[in-house]
């Protein structure tokens, strides 16, 4: 039985990550400090047929040797373990560093000394900054606008570095904006599709910061599943490389407002949203080319029209 180490695994990714590999029949063990998530991400779980093969362990990355104990004897990292949030970043920078860039290393450090077989990195679209150039190809120079990106751009070239010196096999991922069921919608840095969601179920105004004619490339969990899975078992060519994880398609932050509003509501369409002022180290546009992420193995990812229907279906359910 393969056993899967799941850094993270109370937030929103690292839980839906945890009930795959469970289906998939690896042993899973999962490390979080829940200072980003929350317990109840981990509840789910306990319904799982085979949930005797997860084993939790409470603890913190920015601790090497709580690092140490949390890979003994585990034959993939699925490192995603960090804190989000590009403005949150901008008004701690120290913070960032030491969970994302100290703890990754302690990550990386730990999977060299256990001789893992595959190290993979979830790291973000947003170490390409605002450059106009489209689609975001994984050949651009990095222009990290925030805290936040400079500590994921570091995480990848410490992959790299850990591959090219030590032999440790390692794959980052940039994920483009990624949603999808069980996303936390009342943080304050809440990602934005919860945020609508949750505004136009209760009645409440949508808020923008900016015109709305920024773009992104929202990307269904579901597809980052299956890049971390097929990650695992990446052609040599793609070690100690970062890959794109986003659907090759791109929608502004208004038309997602109204496409969700005609989803829950069917009418006021364009009603009840109000603008707000942009935030410091937001981009202006975002779309990922998916060549190497088709090298991968994923050939069809989840669409934006399907993925949204199904979060707002289970947002609706709760």
């Amino acid at each position: 039985m393969l056993t899967t180490l799941v850094t993270g695994v109370a937030g929103f990714i690292g839980s839906h990550l945890a009930v795959r590999l469970l289906d998939l029949g690896h042993h899973v063990v999962g490390l979080d400090n829940f200072s980003g998530s929350h317990p109840d991400n981990l509840t789910h779980l306990k319904a799982h047929p085979r949930y005797g093969a997860f084993t939790f362990i409470e603890g913190d990355i920015c601790d090497l040797p709580t690092c140490h104990r949390a890979v003994a004897d585990v034959d993939y990292v699925l490192h995603q373990a960090a804190l989000g949030s590009v403005p949150r970043s901008v008004k701690e920078p120290l913070l960032y560093h030491e969970n994302n860039i100290t703890g990754t290393l302690n990550m990386l450090l730990a999977a060299r000394d256990a001789k893992v077989t595959r190290f993979v990195l979830a790291s973000s679209s947003s170490v390409y900054g605002d450059t106009p150039t489209l689609p975001k190809h994984e050949e651009m120079p990095p222009a990290p606008l925030s805290p936040y990106a400079v500590s994921k751009l570091t995480g990848e070239a410490y992959c790299h570095a850990f591959y090219r010196a030590y032999g440790l096999s390692t794959v980052a991922l940039r994920y483009f904006n990624v949603f999808g069921p069980r996303q936390n919608p009342h943080s304050q840095y809440a990602a934005v599709i919860p945020k609508f969601v949750t505004a136009c179920r209760t009645d409440q105004p949508m808020m923008i910061y900016g015109d709305g004619e920024q773009t992104r490339d929202f990307t269904f969990v579901d597809n980052v599943v299956r890049a971390n899975l097929l990650a695992c078992e990446c052609p040599e060519g793609l070690l100690g490389q970062a890959i794109n994880v986003g659907c090759g398609d791109r929608i502004s932050v208004k038309t997602l407002a109204i496409e969700i509003q005609k989803l829950i509501l069917g009418a006021n369409v364009g009603k009840g949203i109000t603008y707000l002022p942009p935030r410091e180290g937001d981009i202006k546009d975002s779309l990922a080319a998916i060549a190497r992420l088709t090298q991968l193995g994923v050939t069809d990812p989840v669409s934006l029209e399907v993925g949204l229907a199904e979060t707002v279906a289970w947002y609706m359910s709760q």
